[in-house]
């Protein structure tokens, strides 16, 4: 029996391509698509510009948010190997998940939509409408990244004075003189404009353990104002609130812990405004010197914090943001 056995006539190796020519094939085929996809986009960005913008960032969106998935997966895996808590993790880790969750979580109303047939069409018009309410950060332009914290900021800004006032009226109720009178004359410089010291913080601090001051114990009118700090809604049950305010402010003592660890030197300019922002800064309007200087501040009094007095870090969001960089007064 020879090697060329035929069937039907023709020799039956014949019938087989080599496994090097139908890689040849395959890169052409991805070559062709390449060029076809280069070709589109330039005729997107000649003839529609606007669109073009929008198409661009969705797919390089998607492409972060695929690299952003991926390193999840990995901290998750060398997380179950190695037997480690969230809180036992790198800064950079803790805060990978921490932000991959929330835009998980705001990304899912978006991906029910795009389910039906044909409604990716939908979907590119409300992106288009409703770019700050509906897409998450990797689907953003750099321009309108830098405008939406500015806007978001400013909403929750316009709960401070709110919270002050609240603060203001728990504090009447505080029967230790000492400390009532630190609390008032707090919430009046504050309310005054000016930039407390750290000192006048830590003095109040055996207020944020028990009642009135806990997150626990705080009023239900206190609590649904402290929401909008961690952009989350006032507009659940009172208990529910609760708990979920106490999660978010553990979760960020937690990252001041390990930034701590990490060290603030060794955040770039990006990693510094956004770590300044997320605990109630409105970082993007300041220079890295004054972020620097304000995180530090702010990691100098956290550090100390126990996880029974999280509701004076929550606080700590206004009382240490509403007038910076303003110079204090003594």
């Amino acid at each position: 029996m020879t090697f060329e056995r035929h069937f039907c006539g023709l020799p039956l190796y014949r019938h087989y391509s080599s496994p090097k020519s139908r890689l040849g094939i395959g890169l052409q085929i991805v070559s062709r698509l390449q060029g076809a996809n280069a070709k589109y986009e330039l005729f997107l960005q000649r003839y529609f510009p606007r669109f073009y913008v929008l198409y661009h960032t969705f797919t390089k969106g998607i492409q972060l948010l695929f690299q952003d998935a991926k390193e999840v997966t990995v901290i998750r895996t060398r997380m179950l190997t190695n037997s480690v808590e969230v809180q036992d993790l790198p800064y950079r880790d803790m805060e990978k998940l921490r932000q991959f969750r929330r835009d998980m979580i705001k990304a899912i109303p978006l991906l029910l939509i795009s389910i039906p047939p044909f409604a990716n069409y939908l979907v590119f018009v409300l992106m288009y409408l409703f770019p700050r309410q509906l897409l998450i950060r990797h689907f953003w332009t750099p321009q309108q990244q830098t405008e939406f914290q500015g806007v978001n900021h400013s909403h929750r800004a316009q709960h401070h004075w709110a919270v002050l006032k609240g603060l203001e009226s728990a504090g009447s109720h505080v029967k230790d003189g000492r400390l009532k009178i630190s609390l008032l004359d707090l919430c009046n410089k504050v309310q005054s404009g000016v930039h407390p010291n750290i000192s006048d913080i830590q003095a109040i601090r055996g207020l944020f353990s028990g009642a009135p001051l806990s997150i626990k114990r705080i009023n239900a009118n206190q609590m649904r104002q402290l929401c909008p700090l961690f952009f989350l809604t006032p507009r659940l049950p009172t208990p529910m609130i609760g708990t979920r305010l106490n999660s978010h402010a553990i979760e960020l003592l937690q990252l001041d812990r390990a930034l701590s660890r990490h060290g603030l030197h060794q955040l770039d300019d990006s990693e510094l405004r956004r770590a300044c922002y997320v605990r109630g800064l409105d970082s993007g309007s300041l220079s890295i010197n004054q972020c620097r200087e304000w995180l530090s501040q702010w990691l100098q009094f956290s550090s100390h914090l126990k996880e029974s007095e999280v509701s004076l870090l929550v606080h700590s969001m206004v009382l240490l943001s509403a007038n910076y960089p303003k110079p204090s007064h003594h």
